[in-house]
């Protein structure tokens, strides 16, 4: 590089700028001292050789031909040259293959962010796969078979479920605030505005909010089922006029669901033998002045009875005097009507019987039971 400064001090002598010898050195050991980047060379130079104004347009125009940045086109016969090659350096100074290194540092840098946030994005894919296929396995997992942490988890999601269950009552409500379009009796009344439906008429909505009666086996088997659909159950309350909530093994005991809980109001023996037929008769006899056409049962069982009488006959009474009789069965359909299941017996006297085995069912039943 001492070589190439001698040279294009030279011509820039030819070039008419006046530099002798002392400021020739002057220049080297600028050179040497300054950081190899091109703008910083520039400065070292033109402080050391350039005295005078006018010649500063010659010492640029020479410059850039002698020390072209790296893709710029040079003047014909002119080799690149690295800027620091040959140059004593002074402390911190970096040789050519370093600076060029240094040149090819935010590529790299940039190479490894792209990498990086690359290989994020793919970790957060996953981690969104794993949670999906997670969530999936809750929802389909059969409440008979989960385990603890299962439980623990469905609990969670259940919120979640609850929420949205909420939405969509809140939303068919209020579609159905009005009633449904009568289109015969709105067309007939466009006839006096040349056919032009200006007034719609809406049948007449049904009176008011429901009544809900709701009764869930406790028993062990159905405990699980029992528990995540008095969770769901639970937001929706007002939108019914009336709420009673019960739950049952052998005899039928008054219940609310609170923090996460089912909290029977007399004791219940959770281990004894159901008896769904002794526990009609008692709902019957307890709030039989309550079934009127406004008002909705829920039934959540397997309807196994223990060989017991079934009394299908007081759910026929149940089911003349309510809107609707619905019954959710935990039990996988395959086991319907087998061994001591009776549900045969109050499947004539229900308006529906839903398959509610695990978190999807269940919600998807209660959805169509509660509308």
């Amino acid at each position: 590089m001492r070589t190439r400064l001698t040279e294009f001090i030279d011509q820039l002598r030819a070039a008419g700028v006046r530099a002798s010898v002392a400021e020739s050195l002057d220049a080297m050991a600028a050179a040497s001292a300054v950081p190899t980047e091109r703008d910083h060379l520039r400065a070292a130079l033109a402080a050391t050789l350039v005295k005078d104004a006018a010649d500063r347009p010659a010492f640029d125009a020479l410059f850039d031909r002698f020390f072209a940045a790296p893709g710029q086109v040079r003047g014909k016969g002119e080799q690149p040259q690295p800027i620091g090659e040959g140059i004593g350096r002074g402390p911190g100074q970096a040789s050519a293959s370093d600076r060029q290194s240094e040149e090819r540092q935010p590529s790299k840098s940039a190479a490894r962010d792209t990498a990086e946030r690359e290989r994020e994005k793919r970790q957060r894919e996953q981690a969104a796969a794993a949670h999906l296929a997670r969530r999936r396995e809750v929802l389909v997992t059969a409440f008979e078979s989960m385990e603890s942490r299962l439980v623990e988890e469905a609990a969670m999601l259940v919120e979640e479920l609850s929420r949205r269950l909420h939405a969509h009552l809140s939303r068919r409500l209020a579609r159905a605030h009005r009633g449904r379009l009568n289109f015969r009796r709105t067309i007939r009344a466009s006839l006096g505005t040349g056919g032009v439906p200006i007034d719609p008429i809406f049948r007449q909505r049904r009176p008011g909010k429901i009544d809900l009666v709701a009764l869930c086996d406790l028993s062990h088997s159905t405990a699980t089922a029992a528990d995540f659909c008095l969770a769901l159950l639970a937001p929706t309350s007002h939108f019914f006029r009336r709420v009673q909530l019960f739950g049952y093994v052998d005899r039928l005991v008054e219940i609310s669901f609170e923090r996460g809980h089912v909290i029977p109001h007399q004791p219940l023996d959770l281990a004894a033998r159901s008896d769904f037929g002794n526990v009609l008769r008692q709902l019957w006899e307890q709030c039989e002045a309550a079934f009127t056409r406004n008002t909705v049962v829920l039934i959540l069982g397997d309807a196994r009875n223990n060989r017991r009488p079934p009394r299908a006959d007081v759910l026929a009474r149940l089911h003349a005097r309510v809107r609707r009789v619905i019954w959710l069965n935990p039990e996988t359909r395959r086991r319907w009507n087998t061994g001591d299941s009776v549900l045969a017996s109050y499947t004539r006297h229900c308006d529906a019987v839903l398959a509610a085995t695990n978190l999807r069912e269940l919600t998807a039943a209660m959805k169509s039971a509660l509308l």
